[in-house]
């Protein structure tokens, strides 16, 4: 076919995944089922007959889409949010994941008569949370923001260890298994490594963006998401962990004090979106669709040991020193949402020729589909249930800033939502630090200097020129006025 024709089809095939987010948005399903049901419909058993079976390219352009996908992830993760996460979502992805991958090798080798290396490979490769799942269903929760911390910080966290164990295992001949001391060495260094890579990359970009003018807004948006995957690279050749890499540099990258931060969230939210629209229809491709429901009963037993027994005891055993509720650890353990990764990480076996990974491949997939029907429409239900629904994050502000190198100060837009407690509140009753000050306010398209009695309305514009020193308490303190109104500091809101 002609250039004109691929482009036609390939523009329409991503039209078509665009509206399928929406429907699969109003049905509360992560939108990879729609993209994934696109790449069956146009595979080897629909109407386009098309033929794809080359794993090695889809483990390559899939490992390649999950990078985009992460830097997004950390690009968009705001740091003050999940910190206090942090140390349980580590606990989860490394120790609850070992718990989860022992639980769910012997269920297969006892259950489905899987032999050892199979079984750990498969408990391996669904061990770790899917983070496009993940972000896509759970940002749209009103959750306390330690349990969406944890369980945003743990879908980033846990791809790092997990693709080292799967390696591993996939390189070991028929029957035999790595040396369980030699892996851990390699394991910790791998992680250490990545986490030193990203920590480095994403602390001198930072340094350098905020330093360097560049021509066009449009350029800082690509030089943050060339920095985070290029940090894949660098820890890559240093034998480290590239996916570990890519999202500490990006999570650092993102929360830096850089110009125009939101066109680089909404570039990099793009981006991903795209990663995610090739890579699920690349893997409705790749599957094999006479091949599925033979697998669907093995699916189904280890899918539920994976969601009623592994997954509830890893995070029990690895949150005790957290002080979890009861209802936090229910849920965390019912959104433990699997999509792209653990079939991603199917394809390595694969491309190492393992006996048995073609089923292996079906039975993980199958999963992923089934799960995720049960578990993504039924999140909302579950929160209810555990009474852990908020409104801790209603009413937050939109921010842009652009940089005022000159007088070391900075230009913040504020956009006021239309639920905001900012509407009806006196420009003097914000009380902004010493330094900050609202300077211009846009409404129905006309702009005026304010007073200080001119009364904020929803659907204001706001521009702040604010002090470099008091930037971050001037927004704290109109996140707080915009939760809880111009008496939040009584109700004990800080903005934070």
């Amino acid at each position: 076919m002609h250039l004109d024709v691929w482009l036609l089809l390939g523009a329409s095939l991503i039209l078509c995944a665009i509206v399928a987010v929406r429907l699969s948005h109003q049905a509360g399903l992560p939108s990879l089922l729609a993209y994934m049901g696109i790449g069956l419909f146009i595979g080897e058993s629909g109407p386009f007959h098309i033929q794809f079976d080359n794993a090695y390219l889809a483990e390559t352009l899939g490992l390649a889409a999950l990078v985009l996908i992460l830097a997004e992830g950390g690009i968009t993760t705001n740091w003050r949010h999940v910190r206090p996460a942090v140390p349980a979502a580590l606990a989860v992805s490394t120790i609850g994941t070992l718990i989860s991958i022992v639980v769910v090798a012997v269920a297969a080798n006892w259950l489905i008569g899987l032999d050892w290396q199979l079984a750990f490979l498969l408990a391996a490769v669904l061990a770790p949370t899917d983070a496009a799942a993940v972000f896509s269903v759970l940002r749209r929760l009103p959750l306390p923001s330690r349990l969406s911390g944890l369980l945003e910080a743990e879908s980033g966290f846990n791809d790092a260890p997990v693709v080292i164990l799967v390696v591993a295992l996939s390189a070991t001949t028929h029957g035999e298994m790595p040396n369980l001391a030699e892996l851990a060495a390699i394991m910790v260094y791998e992680l250490a490594a990545g986490a030193v890579v990203g920590l480095a990359i994403g602390w001198l970009g930072a340094y350098a963006l905020r330093r360097v003018a560049l021509p066009a807004s449009g350029l800082y948006p690509i030089a943050v998401l060339s920095l985070a995957v290029g940090s894949y690279g660098a820890a890559a050749l240093l034998h480290a962990s590239g996916f570990l890499a890519v999202y500490v540099s990006a999570l650092m990258l993102g929360n830096a004090r850089l110009p125009h931060r939101p066109a680089t969230r909404g570039f990099a939210e793009g981006i991903a979106w795209l990663a995610q629209i090739g890579l699920f229809v690349m893997l409705g491709l790749l599957a094999s669709p006479s091949e599925l429901p033979r697998q669907i009963v093995p699916a189904l037993v280890i899918g539920f040991v994976l969601l009623l027994i592994a997954r509830p005891v890893s995070v029990v055993l690895s949150t005790i020193p957290f002080r979890l509720s009861w209802g936090e650890k229910i849920f965390a353990s019912w959104a433990g949402l699997r999509g792209a990764v653990p079939i991603v990480l199917a394809t390595i076996p694969m491309v190492e020729q393992v006996s048995g990974a073609g089923r292996l491949f079906s039975i993980v997939f199958n999963i992923v589909v089934v799960f995720t029907l049960l578990q993504g429409p039924t999140l909302p239900l579950v929160a209810r249930w555990c009474r852990l629904r908020s409104d801790e994050q209603a009413r937050e502000l939109d921010v842009e800033a652009a940089p005022l190198e000159e007088l070391h100060a900075d230009l913040l837009e504020i956009r006021v939502p239309a639920d905001s407690r900012l509407n009806g509140v006196e420009i003097f009753e914000l009380r902004l630090p010493v330094g900050a000050s609202i300077t211009l306010v846009v409404r129905d398209g006309s702009s005026f200097v304010p007073e200080s009695t001119t009364a904020l309305r929803a659907g204001d514009t706001l521009l702040v020129v604010t002090t470099a020193e008091v930037r971050e308490a001037a927004e704290r303190r109109l996140r707080a006025v915009s939760r809880r109104g111009k008496l939040a500091g009584w109700f004990g809101e800080t903005g934070t």
